[in-house]
């Protein structure tokens, strides 16, 4: 079993940013394809951004050209950098792995954005 702990979320005003951390209780590779979701009050769950086993990244259109994702194996991290929040991008952020064919999902974060 592979437990993933998300922080970073938070309250911030738009046009701000926030940097999303997910940890992997094991080691991660590059092989496996990692994203982060978001879910919004009343909307089913999206993916906003994903990094393939082969590196290629991939985004969601709405947040292209704003967030990054990126990993660190080493420290067996997945990281989203947000920028130029807005008011739509309020949700619960998950992060998503897939280890070895099981996928595994963190708690959830709430990023809220508003003034």
């Amino acid at each position: 079993q592979v437990q993933l702990v998300e922080s970073g979320g938070g309250l911030v005003q738009p046009g701000g940013s926030l940097r999303l951390s997910c940890t992997a209780s094991r080691s991660i590779y590059s092989i496996n394809p990692v994203g982060w979701y978001r879910q919004a009050p009343g909307k089913e769950r999206e993916l906003v951004a994903g990094i393939a086993d082969g590196g290629r990244t991939n985004y969601a259109d709405c947040v292209k050209g704003r967030f990054t994702i990126s990993r660190d194996n080493g420290k067996r991290t997945v990281y989203l950098q947000m920028n130029s929040l807005k008011p739509e991008d309020t949700a619960v952020y998950y992060c998503n792995m897939d280890i070895w064919g099981q996928r595994y999902w963190g708690q959830g974060t709430q990023v809220t954005v508003s003034s």
